[in-house]
C-alpha cells in the first residue's frame, strides 16, 4: 500500500511536471503570437502609414495645380476686365466720332442743298433780268 502511494506521487507528481510543461509550452506559444500579431499590426500601421503619405501627396500635387490654375484664372479675368473696359471707352468714342462725322455730313447736304436753292434762285434773277434787258433793248431799238 505503501508503494501504491509513493507510485501514485510519482505519478502525480509527473502529471504535474507535464502539466506544468504544457502551461508553460502554452504561455509561450501564446506569447509568440501575440508578438507576431504585434509585428504584423505594427507593420500594417506603417503600410496604411505609408499609403496615406503617398495619397496625401497625390492630392496635394492636384489641389497645388488647382490652386496655381486658379491664380492664373483668376489673373486672366482681371486683365479681361481691363481690356474690356479700355475697348468700351474705345467704343464711345468712336461712336462720338462718327455721330460727329454724321452731322458733318449732314451739314455738308444742308450747305449743297442751301447752295442749289441759291444757284436756282441766282438763275431765276439772271433769266428775269435778261428778259427784262432784251425787253429794254428792244423798245429802244423802236
Amino acid at each position: 500500500w505503501g508503494s501504491e502511494v509513493s507510485g501514485e506521487r510519482e505519478a502525480f507528481s509527473g502529471r504535474k511536471k507535464m502539466l506544468s510543461r504544457l502551461l508553460k509550452e502554452h504561455h509561450a506559444k501564446q506569447n509568440e503570437r501575440k508578438e507576431l500579431q504585434e509585428r504584423r499590426r505594427r507593420e500594417a500601421i506603417a503600410a496604411a502609414t505609408c499609403l496615406t503619405e503617398a495619397l496625401v501627396d497625390h492630392l496635394n500635387v492636384g489641389v497645388a495645380q488647382a490652386y496655381v490654375n486658379q491664380r492664373k484664372l483668376d489673373h486672366e479675368v482681371k486683365t479681361l476686365q481691363v481690356q474690356a473696359g479700355q475697348f468700351s471707352k474705345q467704343t464711345a468714342q468712336w461712336i462720338v466720332m462718327v455721330e460727329g462725322f454724321n452731322q458733318a455730313l449732314k451739314e455738308i447736304g444742308d450747305v449743297e442743298n442751301w447752295a442749289r436753292s441759291i444757284e436756282v434762285d441766282m438763275r431765276t434773277i439772271a433769266t428775269a433780268l435778261e428778259y427784262v434787258h432784251k425787253g429794254q433793248l428792244t423798245s429802244a431799238s423802236s
